[in-house]
């Protein structure tokens, strides 16, 4: 889609100065909606979780995002945001209210990875994984939606897992959580329908974003005493894929942008997946 379609809209993105949260960040400004973003940073992190797979940045990486949404000449408005915790959720919304006067779209792109066979698995880190990936998002969307309900137009868009509807050896947490995350999708969905706000899922594939490549590949590779090099296991991933190549981070975000278009006000409760044919 082409235009300001989402000229006087204004949108909040967790998880949004990196990845696919990036790509749906400049992708609405791009249409033309001021943007606030907000990812997990050493200010705001919370202590190591054993087996964790998070993605700390430093201000920097935040404020370069930032820089790039202004420079679709809209307003951005990038702060640290930690999603497991009220009060940071809390600060980041009344933030981004004072900043742009209200929320009208919100998309949960932050989300955690944990790779651990179900036995002996530490507790802390399936609360986690479920914290940041299912708790978070309904952290946000209970801050979002009266606002979006009250003035009858909202989206919400939640960043789920093609492995929320199929499960996958060694991710129960992971998977636990974004199904989840779907049932959430559906719920609120039903609440908003006849208050002109629709909440959707995108269920991404095998995408290469900094997480992934930074952080979850490594750790998985580490833990499971794989013998092979990160970009022999990247090769290896990318030909499970029917399409043979991974899904780019910024298909993602036109996808997400579509979305909150007036095209797809009569897309609501559905989760979509964008895996190039695959299933994991």
């Amino acid at each position: 889609m082409e235009g300001k379609y989402l000229q006087g809209r204004s949108a909040w993105i967790t998880g949004g100065a990196t990845g696919m949260g990036r790509a749906c960040a400049l992708a609405l400004a791009e249409a033309g909606a001021d943007v606030a973003i907000g990812s997990l940073t050493a200010r705001v992190r919370n202590p190591d979780v054993r087996g964790e797979a998070a993605l700390v940045l430093d201000d920097g990486e935040l404020e370069a995002t930032g820089r790039e949404i202004e420079s679709r000449n809209v307003k951005a408005l990038a702060l640290p945001l930690n999603v497991c915790s009220d009060e940071s959720c809390a600060m980041f919304f009344e933030a981004t209210v004072k900043a742009f006067g209200k929320v009208d779209i919100l998309v949960n792109a932050a989300g955690g990875s944990a790779h651990h066979p179900m036995i002996d698995h530490p507790d802390e880190l399936w609360l986690r994984t479920l914290d940041v990936n299912l708790n978070g998002p309904y952290r946000t969307t209970k801050l979002c939606f009266p606002g979006m309900v009250e003035r009858r137009w909202g989206r919400i868009v939640n960043l789920a897992t093609t492995g929320a509807r199929v499960g996958h050896e060694g991710h129960a947490a992971m998977c636990s959580s974004k199904t989840g995350l779907l049932g959430l999708t559906r719920c609120v969905a039903l609440e908003g329908a006849r208050h002109g706000v629709t909440c959707n899922a995108i269920n991404p594939g095998s995408v290469k974003t900094p997480h992934v490549v930074r952080v979850a590949l490594p750790n998985k590779i580490a833990m499971l005493g794989i013998d092979r090099s990160l970009e022999d296991y990247l090769d290896d991933t990318m030909k499970t894929v029917p399409q043979n190549r991974w899904i780019e981070a910024e298909e993602i975000g036109a996808f997400a942008a579509f979305l909150c278009s007036e095209g797809a006000r009569g897309i609501t409760g559905e989760d979509i997946q964008i895996s190039g044919g695959g299933h994991w």
